[in-house]
């Protein structure tokens, strides 16, 4: 998105830093964002600059949890929190890993007492890769098997800091033996395509399911349909946050803006921010049939006002069974609506 809207005849420049979920989100509370800061050019390119000595002011946020969800977080009364798009969580092995799937079960043994517990083949401690306690897919798993988000086992030494430093490990690892290694990753980090070629995604049962589920319907088709679903239980509504005024609204017209193009409000220069939303893999409020109470609470369905469920299925896989349309004449029956070049409920 970054980059689309630095291509604008009035470019936008996104600055942003990534120190960890609950550690932006504190620099965001504080107004003072201290790391380095990157923003991503009209070519493509990820560039770098510092902060003034006394911080960065922040102008809005960004985590795939609640601000409650971090240790001592708190949403200040100042401060509005605002739907993002859905985020995966993906358990991944090595690619030539012979494992299918994980249950909640094996992984509270796993992650709470790591190779004392001898879960076959995950009983390595220093092949089981874990990210920092600040972390959104962290505090995720944690809570989902529950286990303390703290005493993960290998300590520092598997502890990783971002995404692909966490796919590079559990890769690293599995070149001595893919059997043993085990991480977890946004969807998002586990789907591209060269990292998609280095680790598998495995199946995950909950708690109480009968059997395990691929966010996709099929190992090779990345269509999220167990996640738009809400039979894959690793998956969550991410939030902005930004400062708003008395009646609720956000107070920076710039950040109002990009909050408003990602919850469907055509953005400039004809950016389908639907679509650049789906290619980077994540799933947009459109294209679900379930929604979920908090972080990780119960999941229900969910019928979106304008859906776009046959559009995801068109750019993230490349096809789709749903029927093309450019008016609504030709659409009937479930689909009678003529919604991003298809029919649709």
């Amino acid at each position: 998105m970054a980059i689309e809207l630095a291509k604008l005849p009035e470019p936008i420049t996104v600055l942003f830093s990534d120190p960890g979920a609950c550690t932006g989100y504190a620099q965001f509370v504080d107004n003072r964002i201290t790391g380095t800061l990157q923003y991503w050019t009209a070519a493509g390119t990820r560039e770098t600059c510092d902060p003034p000595l006394t911080g960065q002011p922040a102008d809005f946020a960004h985590m795939g949890n609640t601000a409650d969800f971090c240790a001592g977080g708190v949403l200040p009364a100042d401060v509005g929190d605002f739907g993002a798009p859905i985020q995966t969580i993906n358990l991944i092995t090595d690619k030539d890993s012979s494992q299918t799937a994980l249950s909640a079960e094996a992984l509270y043994f796993i992650f709470g007492f790591g190779s004392e517990a001898q879960v076959t083949p995950w009983v390595d401690d220093f092949a089981i890769f874990h990210r920092r306690t600040n972390s959104f897919v962290h505090l995720f798993i944690a809570d989902v098997v529950g286990v303390p988000p703290t005493g993960f086992p290998g300590g520092e030494t598997t502890e990783r800091s971002t995404n692909d430093e966490t796919v590079e490990a559990v890769a690293t690892a599995g070149a001595t033996d893919p059997e043993r290694t085990l991480g977890y990753v946004s969807g998002s980090a586990a789907d591209k395509g060269a990292e998609r070629g280095l680790v598998k995604t495995l199946a995950y049962q909950h708690y109480g399911q009968s059997c395990g589920y691929l966010p996709d319907s099929s190992p090779t088709r990345l269509d999220k349909l167990n996640v738009r679903l809400g039979q894959y239980y690793l998956w969550t509504p991410g939030h902005f946050f930004a400062r708003k005024g008395g009646a609720g609204e956000i107070v920076n017209p710039r950040v109002k803006d990009l909050v408003d193009w990602f919850g469907g409000k055509p953005a400039p220069g004809g950016i389908d921010v639907t679509r650049i939303v789906i290619e980077s893999g994540d799933v947009p409020q459109c294209a679900m049939r379930a929604t979920r109470a908090g972080v990780t609470g119960p999941i229900s369905s969910f019928a979106p006002a304008e859906p776009c469920g046959c559009y995801f299925e068109q750019i993230a896989t490349g096809s789709t069974s749903c029927t093309a349309c450019t008016t609504d004449t030709e659409c009937s029956g479930d689909s009678p609506k003529c919604r991003s070049g298809f029919c649709e409920a």
